[in-house]
């Protein structure tokens, strides 16, 4: 059965807001952008919440740790109107953004697996090696790594008496790096965030810190998506 807000012990917002470390006005806020349910008005035109406030307020500051605050506030929203199904809805999208991120993370590994034992290619005199023979040694065609440098993925010089481009061993890595990752489905979008953060490491043997942080925020979010789903099942069955 509905719970009764009015017969409900009466909570103001500063009730609300001290156990989260929270400005009253901040709890005003989500109230009107529908993240909290309505509060009844006292005679003297004050709010008045309730229990059942702050098991909202509760379920969306758990939502947040998790889906963050734009998808927790949707989530809210939408159990406030009774359309739970959307609600579940978008805890399952972001559910599935989570997977595909500790995916991706597990194509890099891969990838950079792959790399540390990839052979060294065959290099010109002058050092480096030129487009046809990177390409063959990939299994592209040299369009595609010309494609590769105009998204920026790799950077070759140029030989300054023939105008050829020149691939370093820098360059042979990342080019290798672009196709592992390719050959896994990934968008050459996608692709660019990781190539960035091996140049910024200075290679592939650097990430490993990284890789391990990375592992770390994908558990802690798949951790903190369990603790808000528990509390947004609180509310709801405070809500009947």
């Amino acid at each position: 059965m509905p719970r009764n807000l009015q017969t409900d012990a009466q909570l103001r917002p500063v009730d609300l807001a001290r156990g989260h470390g929270l400005s009253t006005q901040a709890v005003r806020n989500y109230e009107e952008a529908g993240i909290l349910p309505a509060a009844d008005r006292t005679d003297s035109g004050y709010r008045a919440y309730t229990p059942l406030h702050a098991r909202a307020l509760g379920a969306f500051l758990a939502l947040v740790r998790g889906h963050g605050h734009r998808t927790a506030a949707s989530i809210m929203r939408a159990v406030n109107r009774g359309a739970e199904g959307e609600a579940f809805r978008l805890i399952d999208e972001s559910h599935a953004q989570l997977l595909a991120d500790r995916r991706t993370l597990q194509a890099v590994e891969r990838a950079l697996r792959d790399l540390a034992s990839a052979p060294a290619a065959q290099a010109p005199g002058r050092g480096g090696t030129f487009v046809g023979p990177l390409a063959r040694e990939l299994g592209i065609r040299p369009a595609t790594l010309r494609k590769w440098e105009r998204a920026g993925l790799v950077q070759p010089r140029r030989d300054p008496l023939t105008g050829y481009r020149v691939y370093d061993e820098a360059d042979v890595r990342d080019a290798r790096l672009v196709h592992q990752l390719r050959r896994g489905g990934y968008l050459l979008e996608q692709i660019a965030p990781v190539i960035d953060q091996v140049r910024g490491a200075g290679g592939p043997e650097p990430l490993e810190a990284a890789l391990r942080d990375w592992h770390g925020r994908v558990s802690a979010r798949g951790r903190a998506m369990l603790a808000g789903a528990a509390e947004l099942e609180g509310y709801l069955r405070a809500r009947g």
